[in-house]
């Protein structure tokens, strides 16, 4: 994917405005999320998408498979009105949603291995605006 600063830049502003899906919100209307992402069993991914730090129940990868098509659609729907491609939209939500971890909660670092979010800022990928 060739890097567009201007549009990330862009989707960064917009996501930011729009309050992109925060984690707390999500946390709120579904208890098996929440709890799933308090115990460390899934995780924000730098590619704006849930991840499983840990196999899942059948019912848990049911509802983050239903957050992530939601996310998509999100996502989808903003990288269209700001001339983006799914996948930079997603990419800067996914830096984003990273920075809104809070201290214990996953996720996925540069090299795509699951961290634990400390008191400091989360590792970001270079490719995050």
């Amino acid at each position: 994917m060739a890097r567009k600063p201007g549009i990330l830049k862009l989707a960064a502003a917009a996501l930011a405005l729009a309050g992109m899906i925060p984690a707390a919100a999500l946390a709120q209307r579904d208890p098996a999320y929440a709890a799933a992402r308090a115990a460390g069993q899934v995780g924000e991914k730098v590619d704006g998408y849930l991840g499983y730090v840990t196999p899942p129940s059948t019912a848990l990868k049911a509802v983050i498979d239903e957050l992530n098509i939601k996310r998509k659609a999100v996502y989808a729907d903003h990288a269209a009105a700001n001339k983006a491609t799914v996948e930079e939209y997603a990419l800067t939500s996914g830096c984003l949603l990273i920075s809104q971890t809070q201290p214990g909660e996953k996720y996925q670092g540069p090299d795509g291995s699951w961290q634990t979010r400390t008191a400091n800022p989360p590792l970001r990928d270079s490719r995050c605006p």
